[in-house]
């Protein structure tokens, strides 16, 4: 059961991450486009920068941003400060990392609620961005998509911890 768990979260974290890159190497493309249409403004041959490209810009970095979430909580790179932790008995550090899986999950959890109050907020009143006039909520439901996986594989760091804890290692089997 663990095993089949771990490799739902697993698919999760490197599905929401690769959409995460896709996603900025689109953005990487836009901009690069935009940036030669500007330099062909003073030769009035047609070309011109994307309309809205920082619209576009800032909602792509924020969906990016969700979407790496998992892959961070699931490979345990999110920045900590363990000062006192390294010079621990191997139980209490074990007992840290639940109580830090148990505070992930509680925070992916809270964002992923705000975020989607957030997204029903600005869906309700139709706000748009300013020059694109893109819907702002489809930023938020990017997001959204990327929080909910956080907070799935948030989750499982729980069971993942609680198991490395009880068995006494940190290496899952």
């Amino acid at each position: 059961m663990y095993r089949r768990l771990h490799h739902i979260a697993d698919t999760i974290a490197r599905s929401l991450a690769l959409f995460g890159g896709a996603v900025l190497i689109g953005l990487v493309v836009l901009n690069t486009v935009s940036i030669v249409g500007r330099a062909f403004v003073p030769l009035d041959i047609g070309i011109r920068p994307i309309r809205g490209i920082y619209d576009m810009t800032e909602i792509g970095i924020a969906v990016a941003i969700f979407a790496f979430l998992p892959w961070a909580q699931l490979s345990d790179a999110h920045a900590r400060v363990d000062l006192f932790q390294s010079v621990m008995p191997r139980f209490a550090q074990r007992c840290f990392d639940l109580l830090f899986s148990i505070a992930m999950a509680a925070l992916a959890l809270l964002i992923t609620w705000r975020l989607y109050l957030g997204m029903a907020d600005k869906r309700s009143f139709g706000e748009t961005t300013l020059i694109a006039q893109i819907p702002v909520w489809w930023g938020y439901a990017g997001g959204l998509i990327g929080a909910i996986g956080f907070t799935l594989v948030a989750v499982f760091c729980i069971l993942r911890a609680g198991r490395r804890l009880l068995s006494g290692s940190a290496i899952d089997e």
